[in-house]
């Protein structure tokens, strides 16, 4: 048990957060890149790749379209129906081969990136959905093509529901990095295990719950800042869709 009245408690508690937040920020910093940059394109995809989307015959073959849907649906809800605990321990031979080994912050990430796929790719899927149709109308009648259209119209106009879905799969990547002390990768969630409930110092508990909060409150303000300001920019559909035809059109007045 440790005993909170001595000299040097207080400075190792300092020293054991910030070790722990750092490779927190390490682990969900690494997670992030591979979940944007795989689970961005396959968000576009699961929406371009439905009967009617941009992309629903691809190589002018309906029923390839049809069977890379379903492909990429079936792997993003088994991907999202799997517990992070039991993903975890499935993904380490696959994370040994990876790596060279199934332990520490580096092999974390692997199955953390594993069980965020799939939930960002939900996330930019919902957001893509939300977008006005008459806009891709409008940019197949300026005869722009599909992969303009995705590129000038769809994801500038769905972006600030994308970073909102980037701090909600942030806030679940600190979640599952809290269960990574499986994997001997420390982050906060192992420093609450291995001094709060292993040595019963309730002192660490609290610390780690209010760095946890502050860090999340942090992440969110920022993305609801950066999503207001991109809804804000100005007449987004008339300077993209003004992008697709005249460069000189996409300067609002």
């Amino acid at each position: 048990m440790i005993d909170i009245n001595a000299p040097e408690f207080w400075p190792d508690l300092i020293d054991v957060l910030w070790l722990g937040l750092l490779q927190t920020l390490y682990m969900v910093g690494g997670s992030l890149f591979w979940t944007i940059l795989i689970g961005l394109p396959l968000g576009v995809l699961l929406v371009t790749t439905e009967k009617g989307g941009l992309l629903a015959s691809p190589f002018g073959s309906r029923a390839f379209g049809a069977v890379v849907n379903r492909i990429i649906d079936f792997v993003v809800n088994l991907g999202r129906s799997v517990p992070f605990i039991i993903l975890m321990i499935a993904l380490i031979p696959f994370t040994r081969l990876l790596l060279g080994r199934f332990i520490g912050t580096d092999a974390a990430i692997v199955p953390l990136s594993a069980v965020a796929i799939p939930f960002f790719a939900r996330m930019v899927e919902i957001a893509l959905k939300e977008v006005d149709s008459g806009l891709v109308e409008a940019g197949e009648s300026l005869g722009a093509s599909k992969w303009q259209i995705i590129r000038k119209v769809l994801l500038p106009e769905a972006m600030p529901s994308i970073i909102l879905g980037t701090s909600t799969t942030i806030t679940s990547i600190i979640n599952f990095s809290a269960m990574a002390g499986v994997v001997a990768a420390g982050g906060l969630g192992d420093v609450a295990i291995r001094y709060g409930y292993q040595r019963y110092s309730w002192p660490h508990i609290i610390a780690v719950i209010i760095v946890l909060f502050a860090l999340v409150m942090l992440l969110q303000g920022l993305a609801a800042l950066i999503a207001r300001a991109l809804a804000h920019r100005g007449p987004v559909r008339r300077i993209t869709l003004g992008r697709l035809t005249d460069p000189r059109a996409a300067v609002p007045d």
